[in-house]
């Protein structure tokens, strides 16, 4: 299966939400994060929605891509491949309920990858007044399919620094999955794709089992560098970055761990990783820049 790098560049239909309450709450309350910020609408200041939120609203474009790729040369099929491979969100702006967020995508990058194709898509989020909310980088690989026209990018992508590889965890936090993780995860943010629920479909494509959403396992650890580095404030996370190197399988453990600080002009960049019980990074190259 051949996907062509000339779609680089290709812009998606738009799509046009607002933000509420409800989906406010049920995403904080999905990853088990207690945070007030999320729950306690008493406060002078309003509820925040979780810094993870995006990531559920975008699914409405990510979960029926087909519906919003206006080219009718796109081998579509290809996607019925992909796997979630590297999430990167940028905050411009606390995301809050009442937003009337209009979602404008396109491809930024394809590129070649030792295990098939690399598609990174582009979500920009603008509200009412057409003022930048947030920005997403959900990056797809196409398992087989092979990149034709060499690889292609347009416009800037997030430059990604790495840890010191010599650093030891400066804090870790071990988390246990409950069984019930990836269905509440599931019906709560109505991210849905059956690899997560569906034993049965888990089966068909080889797997031991269902496994817990990638995007879920990063919320978690969001949820711990909130808590532990920012003073619980999540409006002080500009922005989150992780790749998706391995599989937590419901009723396992991870370990949330925190590699390295480092002072920046605005404030500081944290290094972090998801480990499985067995020592495997279930979340690499994690990145997170608090105010």
């Amino acid at each position: 299966m051949e996907i062509s790098s000339d779609f680089t560049g290709l812009h998606l239909k738009p799509f046009t939400t607002q933000v509420d309450v409800r989906q406010t709450m049920n995403y904080a309350a999905a990853v088990g994060d207690r945070n007030p910020c999320y729950f306690d609408d008493r406060r002078s200041a309003g509820l925040s929605a979780h810094p993870m939120l995006p990531v559920a609203i975008t699914w409405n474009i990510t979960g029926r891509i087909w519906d919003f790729i206006d080219a009718d040369e796109f081998p579509l099929e290809a996607l019925l491949t992909q796997v979630h491979h590297t999430e990167t969100i940028v905050h411009h702006r606390s995301l809050v309920p009442g937003d009337l967020l209009t979602i404008e995508g396109s491809i930024a990058a394809i590129e070649s990858h030792r295990s098939g194709t690399r598609v990174i898509i582009r979500y920009a989020a603008v509200d009412n007044d057409r003022q930048p909310v947030f920005t997403e980088y959900c990056g797809a690989l196409l398992r087989g399919g092979t990149c034709v026209g060499g690889d292609r990018r347009k416009g800037a992508l997030p430059a990604i620094p790495a840890a010191d590889s010599s650093t030891r965890s400066i804090w870790t936090v071990p988390v246990d999955i409950d069984p019930l993780a990836p269905y509440i995860y599931d019906g709560c943010t109505d991210i849905v794709f059956p690899i997560h629920t569906s034993p049965k479909f888990a089966d068909s494509v080889g797997l031991p089992g269902i496994i817990f959403q990638g995007t879920a396992t990063l919320a978690l650890a969001v949820r711990e560098i909130v808590d532990r580095e920012a003073d619980r404030q999540p409006s002080r996370l500009r922005s989150i970055s992780g790749r998706f190197t391995g599989m937590v399988h419901p009723g396992s453990h991870i370990d949330i761990c925190l590699i390295e600080r480092r002072k920046t002009p605005a404030g500081q960049a944290l290094f972090f990783e998801v480990r499985t019980r067995d020592g495997k990074k279930a979340i690499s190259n994690g990145y997170a820049e608090i105010s």
